[in-house]
């Protein structure tokens, strides 16, 4: 097995290396970073998105592939900042499949590319399967959407492929749990908006496993990558007090105040999206955190 990710810096890509090293697996990494390149000792080639630029070597061998690169979401929502968060998405995926259809590597048999369950409307109703159709009308469904549409065209491939769409990803040093931490911590946390939102979160050692999981067993289509229990926000917010106890006293932050302060993005906080793990339960993938509580005992211990 040998493994090419891209998006191998981010939070998860670095989990994932970290996992794939304790098995022995080999892994290939793409990057735009020449410091980034000397200190792989190898394993790093280079590729720039933006200009359609590859090093085709790296597919050479390569088994699997996990697609995670995308420039962040969780800055402001400016036209300069739209067009970044769209286009390393989909150009990072238009130039995989071109550097596919030119080497054509005949070992590869598996293809995972992240999504998100942005996807999915706003409700506080609903519950998602990966069955539904309908896409958000804001700008991170936008993104989603087309981020999907730059995937199908693996299909037209030998190999399997798969789009895990991932929820909130919880780690104490990055992603969102952290911002929703320090506040409790410094005696200033509360709910955000409602707190009626429905956020559909993952322990990060879960979606690693997950993503393994898929690689091994072979799944196809899409997948959503959330942990069986999602919760209100204030729940999420509660919860995190209880493990720090830290007693939460504030009033909740209205929405129009998270506008003021985040702009167009306030829309990740207030956005709920109930999401279903039942086909990842289906398939065999055994959660070693499937309720929030035990997960944030782990991550803060």
């Amino acid at each position: 097995m040998k493994v090419l990710i891209t998006g191998a810096t981010g939070l998860v890509g670095k989990a994932l290396r970290k996992r794939y090293a304790a098995q022995g697996v080999e892994v290939h990494f793409l990057s735009t970073s020449s410091k980034k390149l000397q200190a792989a000792n190898g394993q790093g080639f280079y590729w720039n998105p933006a200009q359609g630029e590859i090093d085709h070597s790296a597919l050479e061998g390569v088994t699997h592939i996990v697609n995670l690169a995308g420039a962040s979401i969780a800055q402001r929502w400016t036209p300069a900042n739209r067009k970044r968060i769209l286009n390393s998405r989909v150009n990072s995926l238009k130039l995989l499949h071109q550097a596919i259809a030119k080497v054509q590597p005949s070992g590869l048999v598996h293809f995972l590319s992240a999504s998100a369950i942005g996807r999915y409307p706003h409700s506080f109703t609903r519950e998602y399967t990966e069955e539904v159709i309908e896409v958000d009308q804001s700008f991170l469904g936008e993104v989603v959407q087309a981020w999907e549409e730059a995937a199908d065209p693996f299909s037209q491939f030998d190999f399997s492929t798969c789009l895990l769409r991932i929820g909130i990803v919880l780690d104490p040093l990055e992603g969102a749990l952290p911002k929703l931490v320090d506040p409790i911590k410094k005696g200033v946390g509360a709910p955000l908006g409602s707190g009626k939102q429905w956020q559909s979160w993952i322990h990060l050692e879960d979606l690693v496993g997950m993503i393994l999981f898929a690689q091994k067993t072979d799944w196809k289509g899409p997948y959503n990558g959330v942990a069986p229990e999602p919760v209100r926000q204030k729940q999420l917010t509660r919860a995190i007090d209880k493990t720090l106890n830290k007693p939460l006293w504030l009033p909740a932050v209205p929405p129009f105040a998270l506008r003021l302060l985040l702009g167009e993005m306030a829309y990740i906080a207030l956005a709920s999206q109930q999401v279903s793990s039942a086909k990842a339960e289906q398939a065999g993938f055994v959660y070693r955190y499937p309720k929030l509580e035990p997960a944030l005992q782990d991550l803060f211990s």
